[in-house]
């Protein structure tokens, strides 16, 4: 009854714990409680009631007073999820995504009531990297792998309008020391998609992003400049008027809401590239990690000068395209000479002469045992019949007897004793 669906009771629980009494939840108690709210999860198999569940769950977080109760609230959430995963099917897969999700969120919005504070970031960031990304954390690859996919997306939806450039440099720093030192390749190209080409990718958006922001800051200081010399006219209702239709400049176009990507996170290349390089720069970095680093330094300062990579890919892919066409025409090539040289082909062409074991030839020669009858089978080669009902082979017969008459009547026969003609008297 405890961990019902509405999960009211229990975030009732929470908030008593955490108000009242000087510690509030315990490690072990919090990790029983997660565990209840795992299985209530596991249970739940409708999508819209799975949604609110985990919605529900989530904002729990907000119910502790204190940031030392959420980042425990928070600690053993991910313990549970690592201690779980493994048993979790692929039906259920997707929901405790969503849950993995949505818990994010929720820490970062509490980051954000909290105005952003520097310690704070910090801590939440140490306590991630320790149960997530860290070698003894004992996380599964797919948490890891899932945590590192939404990690941008969701700061980019709760703080993308509030955070500067220095701040979402912190909020990556932790990456760029596990991308340098890890022994996992599957981490390191995990932290380099999600994270580094993510930031690449969205560059063009974040620069277009600036700079309507920069334009709207110079037309509110030319409008208030505007306002102090000259008197605007009341914008008139009336439907014939052009005033009533003219558009406010602050509204936005209709159409851009279909092609957005979303808010975009804003960052100093130049930086993030300083960064990087100086912890893949390091003595102990392997090999590996330092190659795949210095690949991302580079589009990285393409940035900072200027350079996007757009270009490239498109000339990249056209090429691709273009070896794509040359296999294709070289398979035809190989598979037509191929084909002119079976040894069933004459001259290129196929030999239209039947084959004696073929179907249809013995079908032919049923058909001419039942017209004949029963009897013995010739030994000789048969004609075919011609036209329906085997008439021709009948009149090939016929043709036959007759020419065996006509060469026996052309033989010499024994000539019969004449009578000698009576002389009449």
């Amino acid at each position: 009854r405890l961990f019902a669906p509405g999960t009211q009771q229990l975030g009732l629980l929470c908030l008593s714990g955490a108000v009242f009494g000087t510690g509030g939840f315990t490690h072990d108690e919090l990790l029983k409680v997660w565990k209840g709210l795992f299985y209530c999860m596991w249970m739940q198999d409708k999508p819209l009631l799975q949604e609110e569940l985990g919605r529900t769950i989530s904002q729990l977080i907000h119910a502790f007073q204190t940031t030392e109760a959420q980042h425990l609230f928070l600690q053993t959430f991910w313990q549970t999820m690592n201690r779980e995963w493994t048993g979790i099917d692929r039906l259920r897969l997707d929901k405790f995504y969503m849950l993995m999700r949505m818990v994010l969120n929720e820490s970062l919005k509490a980051l954000k009531t909290q105005g952003w504070e520097e310690r704070q970031i910090e801590q939440l960031l140490e306590l991630l990297t320790t149960e997530i990304l860290h070698p003894d954390s004992q996380a599964p690859s797919g948490v890891k792998s899932h945590f590192l996919e939404i990690f941008l997306e969701e700061l980019s939806k709760v703080g993308a309008a509030e955070l500067t450039a220095e701040q979402n440099l912190k909020f990556i720093e932790p990456f760029c020391t596990i991308a340098a030192w890890t022994p996992d390749s599957l981490v390191l190209h995990n932290i380099t998609r999600g994270i580094f080409e993510a930031i690449v990718e969205q560059a063009p958006f974040a620069i277009e992003d600036l700079m309507n922001e920069l334009d709207a800051q110079e037309e509110d200081e030319d409008g208030k400049s505007e306002d102090g010399d000259l008197e605007w006219d009341v914008p008139s209702k009336e439907s014939g008027s052009l005033r009533g239709a003219a558009p406010n400049r602050h509204e936005e176009p209709p159409g851009d809401g279909e092609d957005s990507v979303g808010p975009v996170l804003q960052f100093d290349y130049e930086a993030v590239a300083s960064r990087l390089f100086a912890v893949a720069s390091q003595q102990g970095t392997p090999s590996q990690n330092r190659k795949r680093l210095y690949k991302v330094i580079q589009k990285l300062q393409d940035l900072a000068e200027g350079l996007f990579p757009e270009d490239d890919v498109l000339e990249k892919a056209y090429r691709k395209l273009q070896e794509d066409g040359q296999e294709r025409r070289t398979k035809k090539r190989l598979l037509k000479s191929r084909s002119q040289n079976q040894p069933g082909r004459i001259g290129g062409k196929e030999d239209s002469r039947p084959d004696p074991s073929s179907g249809s030839e013995r079908r032919i020669r049923r058909r001419q045992r039942r017209r004949r009858g029963p009897g013995p089978e010739p030994t000789g080669p048969q004609e075919q019949p011609r036209g329906p009902g085997g008439r021709g082979a009948r009149k090939k017969r016929r043709q036959l007897r007759a020419g065996a008459r006509v060469k026996v009547a052309g033989c010499q026969e024994p000539q019969s004793k004449q009578r000698p003609p009576q002389r009449r008297k």
